[in-house]
């Protein structure tokens, strides 16, 4: 690496964290910054000065709850600093079962617009998703007002195993189509960058950024819906896959031989977790069938009220996704070592009713939990989750490089 790579590289890091910390509290000084990131204050200065000349930066007057606002030497206020909302726009995507969900936001985070439909994902075709996905995405772009700056990244997150790359659905419960394509789809109509993201990763990006006094270097985030999903963070590292998004913590057996999953293989602890898995077992369904019907919050909250009534069928069907879920993480932690776990979606409903057989699952003398129980906790709205995560994936793609907005700008400019 040659002198000037270097140099770049450096001056790209010292500017996303003057980016990261006015993210994390705007506006604030130039001051206020060069203490939050451990710049110099010339070093502060010359990339602020930057970011505001580009146009990524504006000043704002200080906000009433800045701490230490102090004034200069000649007795005037220092001017605050702050994300210029319309530098750039975001789109965040999030595909799940029968859901499509589009919502647009500004540079500093902000939700600008939303669109949501209900559909047969299973019925639609390859190209489908694109075609649907882009009439969305361009609906709410032509909406007045709706985007205040460049449309310059799109984030897919989906329910599936994507590649390594962030190109392509490689393969998803929720439709049979395999290898789909859609972020070169994506960015051949919308001529931006695109990245295609597994939904649980993106929760968890979500609750790292948002949380992270909670969920700091290492935790899992399980998605408990009509799939159960996972995303990891391994010392301050997302987990993945040497080829794909991997951390199927779903598709994990736990008994051999056993229930039908989604999947098409047997005994994974989703079809024991899954909605259709514990809808199954407790109506008495064929293990070897999958229930043909979506089940949505209001059903699986009859079936968890069920349980608690005394319906000693739904009351096992728990007891046994609590099981699965139980026994699966403690294989993790005799890989990883115990860490907080967040559990998201619709089957948090009735996480009340499964938490002890997970915990019994555990075990307080387990590999590396002799001293401490685990930390669990519960987050109902993964739609939230998912969107948030993905904005925070592409913001942070833009903090690292912004030179992909000026470049948005002028190809817009020249088209």
């Amino acid at each position: 690496m040659d002198e000037i790579t270097r140099s770049d590289d450096l001056r790209r890091e010292n500017q996303r964290r003057v980016l990261a910390a006015l993210r994390a509290s705007s506006p604030q000084s130039r001051t206020e910054l060069s203490a939050a990131t451990g710049l110099s204050a010339s070093t502060t200065t010359a990339i602020t000065s930057s970011l505001l000349t580009r146009g990524f930066l504006v000043e704002a007057a200080p906000s009433s709850d800045t701490p230490n606002q102090r004034p200069s030497r000649r007795g005037r206020p220092q001017v605050a600093l702050a994300l210029n909302p319309g530098a750039a726009t975001i789109a965040a995507l999030a595909i799940t079962l029968n859901r499509l969900s589009v919502s647009l936001f500004d540079y500093s985070g902000e939700l600008l617009a939303e669109s949501t439909i209900r559909t047969d994902t299973r019925k639609l075709k390859r190209d489908g998703f694109f075609e649907q996905l882009g009439k969305q995405l361009e609906e709410l772009l032509e909406a007045e007002n709706a985007s205040p700056g460049p449309l310059s990244q799109i984030v897919v997150a989906f329910q599936g195993t994507t590649d390594s790359e962030g190109t392509s659905l490689q393969w998803s419960p929720i439709t049979p189509h395999r290898e789909i394509a859609l972020a070169a789809a994506l960015h051949r109509h919308f001529r931006v960058p695109v990245r295609v993201e597994n939904d649980a990763n993106m929760i968890a990006g979500a609750l790292r950024a948002d949380e992270s006094s909670r969920f700091g270097d290492s935790f899992a985030a399980i998605l408990l819906s009509p799939g159960v999903g996972m995303g990891m963070y391994v010392n301050d590292r997302l987990f993945t896959g040497i080829f794909t998004s991997a951390a199927e913590f779903g598709h994990m057996r736990h008994i051999a031989d056993g229930a039908l999953c989604r999947c098409g293989r047997h005994g994974c602890i989703e079809a024991y977790s899954g909605d259709y898995g514990i809808w199954r077992n407790a109506t008495g369904g064929d293990p070897n069938e999958i229930p043909d019907r979506d089940f949505d919050a209001s059903s699986m909250s009859e079936l968890a009220q069920l349980a608690r009534s005394g319906s000693a069928a739904a009351r096992e069907a728990y007891r046994q996704a609590g099981e699965a879920i139980g026994q699966g993480l403690g294989s993790l932690f005799a890989l990883f070592d115990p860490m907080p776990v967040a559990f998201v979606g619709s089957g948090t409903i009735a996480f009340d009713l499964m938490e002890p057989t997970i915990r019994k699952s555990l075990g307080r003398r387990g590999v590396g939990l002799s001293k401490h129980d685990a930390k669990l906790y519960c987050y109902a709205n993964d739609l939230e989750l998912i969107r948030r995560g993905a904005v925070v994936a592409a913001l942070n793609a833009l903090d690292r490089n912004p030179g992909l907005v000026r470049a948005t700008m002028e190809l817009e400019d020249a088209g």
